[in-house]
């Protein structure tokens, strides 16, 4: 079993020495077919996109260094990026190509419930050489992403994942719109990822699996020529199955916009909003106020200073003699104010896993001991005494009805709590110390995932207004799949 934590230089031996310029795939431009997994910027509603969800082979370790066998919508990593904007209808046909059932689910986007793509919940798992047709209007501007929601801690971990931006109304005004999608891998020393290890009871009571290896964009050194004077867009998603990443940004002005798709009033970045658990995202203003030359990097630094991605100044030219103005808040999506007067207060009570002292959980309808639960069924962990989905919801809420979610996490792990279908605002958060409860600040932003530390206890508000069956669930995925997930409803 591989090291939970990994040296330096195993690291290093792990990445290769390859390095790759190369950034997500940009929409097509020219009229006639759209080829596979393109879709037009502004696209008519009858234009679709074909995703086809099959095996290929890349070389994540860098050029020259052999290629690793992945599961990838095209065969590639990550798939191809979906451009649209916002208040347009989005269209797929997707195409299973697999050798196991799977379907697409939309991250982040307040969609249709019959179009989130949970298999077992929302609809049925697309079985091998079966399609199945998403058509959705979006109705949020910024950076969204999509991901299986069948056997996902697998699927996922090979690869099969991609990005979907939603261009807002009016163009905002830079000189690059990167998407960045960064993840770790597990792999062996021939290049091949780990596969002993999907599903392995030590990734599912620990923190969840932790790659031995990064890319961004599936490269492993990621390059990107700018000019001193440009401003940048870089749209940040933690795709990786567990790992929590900790960013820094340095060598340019940096200013976040947004988090999870939602706008904030840009503000340089403090600590936590580079801190990017499993599924959250982060959009970024960089302004390249380097001379000529230079050089600006983001890097992964929770572990040790990992250089990922590079912006290398032009050694002479400049495109502006001055920098922009401050960049102005981005619009406001359309979601509903909370109603704080009267809402409708739930408790979800996390425990299990490694050191977490849970005895017992009901799964199925039955209770069992935590060691029938992991040789029955692989189940590990538990929300308010059950593991898995369970048949009935967690709770139910009239549509348009203000929730507050008190969440407790009484176990000895983070954990990144997705809501599907809605966005949730923090109302407080609080720690336990050796020196007893410690109030914690916190911002009112609107967020699909939150991230739980260990001994806190989170309260989160969203309004109910979009009606059908919800998955909630950690997206640590070998959590999810050891049993922290549930659902509610919206009548």
């Amino acid at each position: 079993m591989p090291s939970k934590t990994i040296s330096r230089r195993k690291f290093i031996h792990g990445l290769g020495l390859g390095v790759s310029a190369c950034a997500l795939p940009l929409p097509v431009l020219a009229g006639g077919p759209l080829p596979h997994g393109a879709m037009l910027l502004g696209a008519r509603p009858q234009d679709a996109v074909l995703m086809d969800a099959k095996k290929g082979q890349v070389e994540l370790r860098g050029k020259g260094l052999g290629k690793t066998d992945i599961w990838g919508y095209g065969g590639k990593v990550p798939g191809p990026i979906l451009r649209v904007k916002q208040g347009e209808e989005l269209k797929v046909r997707f195409n299973n190509s697999l050798d196991q059932g799977s379907t697409i689910h939309w991250h982040g986007i307040r969609i249709d419930n019959k179009m989130d793509g949970v298999a077992g919940l929302t609809q049925e798992a697309v079985s091998p050489g079966e399609s199945f047709d998403y058509h959705f209007t979006v109705p949020d501007a910024g950076t969204y992403w999509y991901h299986p929601h069948n056997r996902t801690w697998e699927q996922m971990a090979r690869g099969l994942y991609g990005l979907l931006i939603v261009e807002e109304s009016e163009p905002i005004a830079v000189d690059h719109d990167l998407a960045l999608a960064f993840d770790d891998w597990q792999m062996k020393p021939d290049g091949q990822l780990e596969e002993e290890s999907f599903g392995r009871i030590g990734e599912r009571a620990h923190g969840g699996r932790i790659g031995n290896m990064m890319t961004v964009n599936g490269n492993s050194d990621m390059q990107v020529d700018v000019k001193s004077g440009d401003r940048a867009r870089v749209r940040i998603c933690n795709t990786a199955n567990a790992r929590i990443l900790e960013l820094r940004v340095e060598g340019c002005a940096v200013h976040v916009v947004a988090l999870d798709g939602q706008p904030v009033e840009p503000r340089e970045p403090e600590a936590l909003d580079l801190i990017i658990s499993p599924s959250q995202r982060v959009d970024l203003i960089l302004d390249m106020d380097g001379a000529p030359g230079g050089k600006a990097v983001i890097s992964e630094v929770s572990d040790m200073r990992l250089p990922l991605v590079r912006f290398d100044l032009h050694p002479t030219e400049k495109s502006r003699s001055k920098l922009l103005p401050p960049f102005a808040k981005l619009a406001d999506n359309p979601l509903l104010a909370l109603d704080r007067v009267k809402p409708l207060e739930v408790k979800l009570d996390m425990t299990g896993g490694a050191m977490g002292g849970m005895s017992s959980a009901i799964y199925k309808g039955k209770e069992l001991s935590v060691r029938e639960l992991v040789r029955e069924a692989g189940m590990i962990w538990a929300f308010n005494g059950v593991a898995g989905m369970p048949e009935k919801p967690w709770f139910s809420a009239k549509k348009g009805q203000t929730v507050e979610i008190e969440m407790i996490n009484n176990t000895s792990f983070s954990h990144a709590m997705h809501m599907h279908g809605h966005h949730m605002s923090e109302v407080s958060r609080v720690r336990q110390t050796r020196a007893g409860l410690k109030t914690i600040n916190t911002r009112p932003d609107w967020r699909d995932t939150v991230l739980v530390n260990r001994g806190e206890a989170v309260k989160v508000a969203f309004v109910a207004d979009n009606p059908g069956k919800w998955m909630f669930h950690c997206h640590m995925l070998e959590h999810q799949a050891g049993g922290m997930s549930t659902w509610f409803e919206v009548a």
